[in-house]
């Protein structure tokens, strides 16, 4: 499929194309959850934030789908802590739309979870109306909805009890004292992003402490110190970056929280998460391959679960390490005039961020694709950013990761160490979910 094809797949509205219910497909279901990530954009939603929606929304339509062919997509009950699924009378399913309860349901439960969720009315509006041509899809569509609405409300409710709606009632953050500490960074000084991420209910880890890193390099002004060789590093590359390692850390900047300054103005900058540039990466490859709306859902859902978990693992060492970022210290030590490529984000430095998810998803991509999977990724073109081809998931992983080191964000041992925390966490998702993985590589 040519890259203007697959572009226009998650630009085009699929109801202004669609004569009939019994075409909502694959890339249907894509375009639902593009849809929800335009809302995260707008919400300007932190990587964090963002994996957890994409885990409940995706992990709400999967398990409606179970209840339409439990054979093929068992429910995640008993693998997801905490979750004893959800129940729909088998009544219910009379007289209602599988495809539609899928994508219908991407809809509802981004429209109930993300804060501007009310975004979401239009293409539930749009949706209806598409249902509404005849009185037959009418009704049809009306206990669909029913249906959903059901199940989409357990979701949130078992949403509710992870921690997240405690977070905001917990001590403010104060950054630590001591030349080795983050501290904010220009331009805008952000407070610290989420520091007691790691209270929240993980969805297949033990706990946020089960992959802990090796201790980062100790903060050290002496020139001949591992730690300053790590520094120089940052600043030499940052000095002497290739054209192609810039182009390389602009397409994974995936930074929400950016700024532009003019003047004494800022202005945010709109641009997608990490988590958000994997789940576009997962959809590439589920229209790619081919895959059916039913598992094209359970993809997504493995994918982002455990993009969920990758996140909830660094955050923990995030605020452990506490680690300063390498624009501060470079100011302080060797040249007060220095610019990263990339903005800073605000939080501290070890590990990084999109070392540790790039590699977890792509670990569950790698398994359910295989390792010698090419692919076209315009996840970033509607950024103003080219389309890039990898020939694996892990060469783009591999990729992610060392763009921070491009972009002056991260030093060396963050993002080697972030690799391996992720690659933890992707392979202990797919021991979890092996049944699922099995079932889906069997053939229809």
């Amino acid at each position: 499929m040519g890259s203007l094809r697959l572009l226009l797949l998650f630009l085009l509205l699929p109801w202004e194309t669609t004569s009939s219910q019994e075409r909502l497909d694959a890339k249907d279901f894509v375009f639902a959850l593009k849809k929800a990530t335009d809302v995260m954009l707008n919400d300007v939603t932190s990587p964090v934030a963002a994996s957890r929606y994409y885990a409940y929304l995706s992990l709400a339509s999967y398990e409606v789908i179970s209840h339409y062919d439990s054979a093929q997509f068992p429910s995640m009950r008993g693998i997801v802590n905490k979750f004893s699924g959800i129940y729909i009378d088998p009544s219910q399913l009379k007289d209602t739309d599988k495809n539609l309860a899928s994508v219908l349901t991407v809809f509802k439960a981004a429209e109930k979870l993300l804060p501007s969720g009310y975004l979401m009315r239009k293409e539930i509006d749009s949706l209806q109306l598409l249902w509404s041509k005849t009185p037959a899809s009418k009704q049809l569509y009306e206990h669909t909805n029913i249906m959903v609405v059901g199940a989409v409300a357990q979701v949130v409710s078992f949403a509710r009890s992870d921690g997240f709606t405690r977070l905001n009632n917990l001590p403010r953050y104060t950054p630590k004292t001591g030349d080795a500490f983050w501290q904010p960074t220009p331009p805008a000084f952000l407070s610290a992003i989420e520091p007691h991420w790691n209270k929240l209910r993980p969805f297949f880890m033990d706990s946020a402490q089960q992959f802990v890193p090796a201790r980062p390099v100790a903060y050290s002004k002496a020139k001949s110190s591992s730690y300053y060789k790590l520094l120089k590093e940052v600043y030499e590359v940052g000095n002497n970056r290739t054209k192609e390692q810039a182009i390389i850390a602009s397409f994974w900047d995936c930074n929400p929280f950016a700024v532009q300054q003019i003047g004494h103005v800022e202005f945010g900058l709109k641009k997608i998460s990490p988590g958000g540039h994997w789940m576009g990466i997962t959809g590439i490859a589920c229209l790619k391959s081919g895959l059916p709306l039913f598992q094209t859902a359970m993809v997504h859902a493995l994918v982002a679960i455990t993009l969920a978990d990758s996140f909830i693992a660094c955050w923990d060492e995030k605020y452990r390490s506490n680690r300063i970022r390498p624009e501060t210290v470079i100011h302080r030590l060797i040249d007060p005039r220095w610019k990263p490529l990339l903005q800073t984000p605000p939080f501290p430095e070890y590990l990084s961020g999109h070392s540790v998810c790039s590699n977890a998803a792509a670990t569950m991509l790698t398994t359910i694709f295989g390792d010698g999977f090419s692919f076209l990724d315009h996840t970033e073109v509607e950024f103003g950013l080219p389309t890039r081809q990898f020939s694996s998931f892990n060469l783009a992983a591999e990729e992610a990761a060392i763009s921070r080191l491009y972009g002056g964000i991260h030093f060396r041992d963050a993002i080697d160490l972030g690799k391996w925390q992720g690659r933890k966490v992707g392979n202990l998702a797919v021991i979890k979910f092996q049944k699922q993985l099995g079932l889906l590589k069997r053939p229809n």
